[in-house]
C-alpha cells in the first residue's frame, strides 16, 4: 500500500498531474483504496492559482466515478460489488451505511461524502438501496465538492503550513465537520 501511495504522489508532479487527479478520483469512488486528497496535496501547494480548477476536476471525476459505482451496486451487487466489498473487508462498513441510510436518508450520503468513511461504499450501498439517483449525484456534488474545495482553498491560503494538520488530522477536523452539519440540521428542524 505504501509503494501506491508512493507513486500516486509521484503523479502528482507529472505533467499530466489532472489527468491523472481526474483518474484517481474516479476509480477511488468505486474501487481504489487511497482517497485523491493524496494528489490534492502536493498539486495545490505547486500550483496555488490552480486550486480551484484541482477542486473542480476531483470532484466532476470523484462524482462520475460515483455514478458508476453506484451501477454496479445497482446491477452487478453480487457479481461485482459484493467481491469487491469482500476483498477490501467492508462488510461491516456497508452495514455501518445501511444504518446510517436507514436513520438519515440522504443526508447519510452528503455526510459520508464529506468524511474519511469509504466513499466507494457509499456509492455501491446507494445503488443498491436504490436511492434516487438524481439526489445521490446532488449530495455527492455537495459533499464532495465541498470536501475538496476545503482541502484545496486551505492550501491555497495557507500554503504548507496547513500541509501537516491536514494530512495528520484529516478525518478528525472532517469527523467534527459532520458532527457540526448534523446538529445544525436538528437544530433548523426543531
Amino acid at each position: 500500500m505504501q509503494r501506491i501511495y508512493k507513486k500516486i504522489l509521484s503523479l502528482a508532479e507529472h505533467q499530466h498531474a489532472k489527468r491523472f487527479l481526474a483518474l484517481i478520483a474516479f476509480i477511488e469512488s468505486s474501487f481504489f483504496p487511497i482517497p485523491p486528497d493524496v494528489m490534492i496535496i502536493p498539486m495545490v501547494l505547486a500550483k496555488p492559482s490552480s486550486w480551484w480548477r484541482i477542486a473542480l476536476t476531483c470532484t466532476l471525476f470523484s462524482v462520475i466515478g460515483g455514478v458508476a459505482a453506484y451501477f454496479i451496486g445497482l446491477l452487478l451487487f453480487e457479481t461485482a460489488a459484493m467481491p469487491l466489498i469482500r476483498f477490501y473487508g467492508y462488510q461491516g462498513k456497508v452495514s455501518e451505511f445501511n444504518e446510517m441510510y436507514q436513520h438519515w436518508g440522504g443526508w447519510a450520503v452528503f455526510l459520508a461524502g464529506l468524511t474519511p468513511f469509504p466513499y466507494k461504499i457509499i456509492t455501491i450501498a446507494s445503488g443498491m438501496a436504490q436511492l434516487n439517483l438524481a439526489l445521490f449525484v446532488s449530495l455527492s456534488v455537495l459533499s464532495r465538492g465541498l470536501r475538496f474545495f476545503a482541502v484545496s482553498f486551505l492550501l491555497y491560503y495557507f500554503g504548507d503550513k496547513i500541509r501537516t494538520l491536514l494530512e495528520k488530522y484529516f478525518g478528525l477536523v472532517t469527523g467534527i465537520t459532520g458532527c457540526c452539519l448534523i446538529l445544525i440540521y436538528f437544530w433548523l428542524k426543531s
